[in-house]
This record gives structure tokens, sequence and C-alpha cells, in this order.
């Protein structure tokens, strides 16, 4: 998982902004709700645009974000914990990843990236769900947009393989990945909610 966004973000880097809140997502969230489809074309480019504008900011020390990751998740045990401060061409971010596995095949790797030293286009890049309305189904799983304790996510489940993930964007800058194998939609999201993202939301 850290080896995809270290690509992604050395890829993004040239592309910075800034980072905003959550309320304004959710205001833009619901324009495009109540809108013609036009408007809510236009109402998610002026958040593209919003995010774009703004100015980067010095992400937190990822032992901060490793503090948040618990020991156990959904009945399951941590096997390892890293964290690190990445940089490129003067930009940096914090990532902190945990890896966890259960009594038989079951694995859940838990990501949570600060964004604030690239933010913005970067950011988007990183999680272009989070300004987008996405709703899938196959006839082996889904995928969509939603919203989780108030913030921006992204959902997407194998019922096949019993494999998915849930992403959520928290304050515009920190991004929480959740992927499980052999787990169901409902141990995720028990996962996520393990992870204190009111807390996450007010680090700076």
């Amino acid at each position: 998982m850290k080896t995809s966004f270290i690509a992604a973000f050395l890829s993004c880097a040239l592309l910075l902004t800034g980072c905003g809140s959550k309320q304004e997502e959710k205001e833009a969230e619901e324009k495009a709700a109540a809108d013609s489809p036009a408007d809510a074309l236009q109402a998610i480019a002026d958040k593209a645009k919003e995010m774009g504008d703004r100015k980067a900011v010095d992400p937190v020390d990822f032992r901060k974000l490793k503090d948040l990751l618990p020991e156990t998740l959904a009945g399951m045990s941590r096997t390892e914990a890293t964290g690190e401060k990445t940089g490129a061409m003067g930009f940096t971010v914090s990532t902190a990843e945990a890896k966890y596995k259960g009594s038989s095949d079951e694995s859940l790797d838990v990501e949570i990236v600060d964004t604030g030293g690239i933010a913005g286009v970067s950011t988007m890049a990183l999680a272009a769900w989070s300004i987008a309305e996405i709703d899938k189904e196959t006839t082996t799983g889904y995928e969509k947009t939603t919203t989780i304790e108030g913030y921006k996510a992204f959902e997407k489940y194998n019922n096949e393989s019993k494999s998915g993930e849930i992403n959520v964007l928290v304050a515009d800058r920190y991004v929480v990945n959740v992927e499980g194998n052999n787990l169901s939609v409902d141990q995720l999201k028990d996962a996520l909610k393990a992870i204190d993202l009111g807390k996450l939301n007010d680090m700076k």
C-alpha cells in the first residue's frame, strides 16, 4: 500500500496546492444533489478548484498518525506498524501503516496519510473519488462513494474474493485507507470505526 502511495506522490508533487474543510465539501455535495446534472458537474468543478487553490501546510509527525492505529482491529492482531515522512522536490507527506492478521486467512492493511505538505491537486490525484459521485454494481461486487462520520468516503468490495477497501478523506488532507482480504464489509467498517477520525480531523 505504501509503495503505491509513494509512487503516486512522486508523480503528483509538481501539481501542488492546499487543504480545506469538511463543511465546504459537504455544502458542495448537497448542492450537487439538489441541482441539475449541469449544476452538479459545476459544483464538482468548483470543489476541485477550491482544493487546488489552497496552500500546503507542514504534515504532522508520522508518530502521531501511528498512535491512531490500535493493536487489534476487527478481531485481528497487529503484526507490523511503520511510519515515515517522505519528501520530493521540497514537499513532504507523513505516512503511518499497520498490518493485521487473523487466526485464519484474514488480513487487513490500514494506512493514514497526511498530504498537508502537497495537498490540493495532489490530494485529489490520490483520492479522485473525493470530488466525484460513484455508484456501480457488478455480478461480483460494488463500488460507491458515500459519507462516513460526516466525511467523504469510497467503498469497494468483491463478494467472490471477500476482499475490499474503504477510503476516507478527513479535513481535505488526511487520507485513511483500509484494505482487507477474506473479510466482510461489516468487518472493514468495524475496523474503520476503531480509528478516531475526529481526533485525526483536529490534528495539526
